[in-house]
């Protein structure tokens, strides 16, 4: 036969997402009186293994509401998530129980038995919180059971909604030209669990806190003490020597320029490492683009610390997208300096390039996600409202706040301040071992970044593509900056061996050795879908693959712009002191 109830707690924030009231209470503060309304609202349906393929509940023959149902409409990242509210037919009234009360009759035909049967074959989960459309017959697969009550059980603190326990009972036969009678019953229960804590209960404390995690941040720390001490060594030893040597009198000349071409190489293209690389306009964009996505993911983790971001729906997304337009001044003054001290003159196409290249580039990326969410009628598709307000935060605060951040930087950092003079004629690169060339360089430059973060993706993925909530923004903030300090010294590494060989293309090296990390992210994200989830279609697919290339972009273009800054400190630091004649 088949199995009894299926039992989901869900977070008291959804219930509070898809809860609220009229009357006397608040949705401020989220009091109660007795018997005041409380309005249960459904969100979404959709197949449970893939988290991105939502619909309208009512696109399933449920019980239908009326002509004009009440909408809830939530913030720009509940909308950016998916979610529709809308009205269910559930009447319940606060510290009222109910024994059981019939929602409506569906009558089965042909059509709804087909549409529920696919729901259940796709394990179909539906969002008054979480629950499940129906089961199938363990011992025959033709036989597909819905569930015709829901007995909802609420915990609640005085006045304060705390709990919600969804159990879902009475299993019917899918069978057509039957009637199916949906009913409903409601309990209250008391419970001394605090409003501030009401989240507690449903955070995976040994998911999250296990000892692997613990162990990667220990590993992670440790390669970062490594790392400095490489650098440290190179920076306060072989540099030290190569001033010794390079300081030496006249009359050992000649021993000088054996050591200088036998050990020092980097010391041969003093009069070419400060040439402008190819591309300015493209490399400053990227680099002020970085500054501005490490500034943003900085303070959005100490906003997720401080605030609970976690707990508010669609937080996270609204935070993020605010923030990152409130940041661009960044993004405009890294580049707008960078771009003038190189010697750039079309500033004006720079300060274009810097403000929409990443949003265009995500922007280019969504619009093939939303056309399929369209073409499949998914609630994914966003709609034309919320674009408008992108656009607008984009039109009206980015693009202004960059504009002025390249004005400001032109006038205060913009002026060339090399420690060497740029030679008129290029010096040859000669041909060295396969191993110091600038491709190889940047491909092996991401190992050690995406090692040090390797175990916390599998945190992150779980997170967004498995129904858990991430709320260790503590262990975001340590990886984040064990990331931004791995990533400056193997670029500086790399470098710093680029310019021994005498190749003193460093700048777009030195970027794509750190972007570099964000490949072996994406190859981690294959692995991923394939070995430790349970997604299936086009449509998830699409949509599991767009959303990791957007986060692989940003990643890349973060870790290049921070490799960039830390290399260009140590190449100005190493000829700070040598004569430049």
């Amino acid at each position: 036969m088949f199995p009894g109830a299926r039992s989901i707690s869900a977070a008291s924030f959804l219930l509070l997402l898809l809860v609220s009231s009229f009357a006397s209470a608040s949705e401020s503060d989220h009091k109660y009186q007795a018997d005041s309304p409380v309005t249960l609202w459904v969100n979404k349906v959709g197949p449970y293994n893939n988290p991105q393929e939502t619909y309208n509940y009512y696109s399933l023959p449920f019980c239908q509401p009326s002509e004009n149902p009440a909408h809830k409409w939530g913030g720009l990242g509940e909308v950016l998530g998916g979610n529709e509210l809308i009205e269910s037919q559930i009447q319940i009234k606060f510290q009222r129980n109910i024994e059981k009360e019939p929602i409506c009759t569906i009558d089965l035909d042909v059509a709804k038995v087909k549409q529920f049967t696919d729901a259940i074959e796709n394990s179909y989960w539906f969002e008054l919180f979480i629950g499940f459309v129906g089961e199938t017959d363990k011992n025959n697969k033709d036989k597909h059971y819905i569930f015709t009550h829901k007995s909802i059980v609420i915990q609640h603190n005085k006045d304060q909604i705390i709990h919600v326990n969804l159990t879902q009972e009475n299993s019917k036969l899918l069978v057509a030209e039957k009637k199916l009678e949906m009913s409903y019953s409601v309990k209250w229960e008391p419970t001394n669990v605090t409003f501030a804590r009401r989240f507690e209960v449903y955070l995976d404390y040994p998911f999250f806190e296990h000892q692997i995690h613990w162990f990667s941040i220990f590993n992670s720390f440790m390669m970062v003490i490594f790392l400095t001490g490489l650098v440290s060594m190179i920076l306060m030893r072989t540099l030290r020597n190569d001033y010794a040597k390079y300081a030496r009198e006249d009359d050992e000349l000649e021993t000088l320029e054996r050591d200088v071409s036998e050990e020092s190489g980097w010391k041969l293209v003093h009069g070419d490492v400060f040439r402008s690389p190819r591309s300015l306009v493209l490399l400053s964009a990227l680099i002020g683009t970085g500054a501005q996505l490490a500034t943003l993911v900085l303070l959005v983790i100490l906003l997720a610390i401080v605030g609970t971001l976690y707990v508010g729906r669609g937080s996270i997304i609204t935070t993020f997208i605010v923030c990152y337009a409130l940041t661009s001044f960044i993004s405009g003054y890294v580049s707008g300096g960078l771009y003038s001290r190189n010697g750039g003159k079309s500033w004006i196409k720079a300060m274009i390039v810097t403000a929409s290249f990443f949003p265009f580039l995500c922007f280019g990326i969504g619009f093939v996600l939303n056309t399929i969410a369209i073409f499949y009628g998914s609630l994914a598709a966003i709609p034309f409202g919320t674009m408008v307000v992108m656009l607008i935060l984009w039109a009206f605060i980015s693009f202004p706040l960059a504009l002025l951040g390249t004005v400001v930087s032109r006038n205060w950092s913009g002026s060339p301040n090399n420690p060497c003079r740029v030679k008129t004629i290029p010096r040859p690169i000669p041909e060295k071992k396969w191993y110091l060339t600038p491709s190889v360089v940047s491909l092996m430059g991401g190992l050690l970044p995406f090692g040090s973060i390797f175990i916390e993706m599998y945190f992150v993925f779980t997170s967004f593509w498995n129904y858990k909530v991430y709320y260790v923004y503590g262990f975001m903030l340590l990886v984040f900056l064990i990331l931004l300090i791995v990533t400056i010294c193997v670029t500086i590494v790399g470098t710093y061996f680029l310019l021994n060989a005498e190749n003193y293309h460093w700048q777009w090296t030195s970027f794509f050795s750190a972007a570099s990390t964000a490949v072996y992210v994406y190859l981690y994200s294959i692995y991923y879908y394939h070995m430790k989830t349970k997604m299936s279609g086009f449509f998830q697919m699409s949509f599991y693959f767009g959303y990791t290339l957007m986060f692989c972009l940003g990643l890349g273009i973060l870790c290049g712009a921070v490799g960039y800054l830390g290399s260009t400190l140590f190449v100005r630091r190493i000829y700070r002191n040598i004569k430049c004649d």
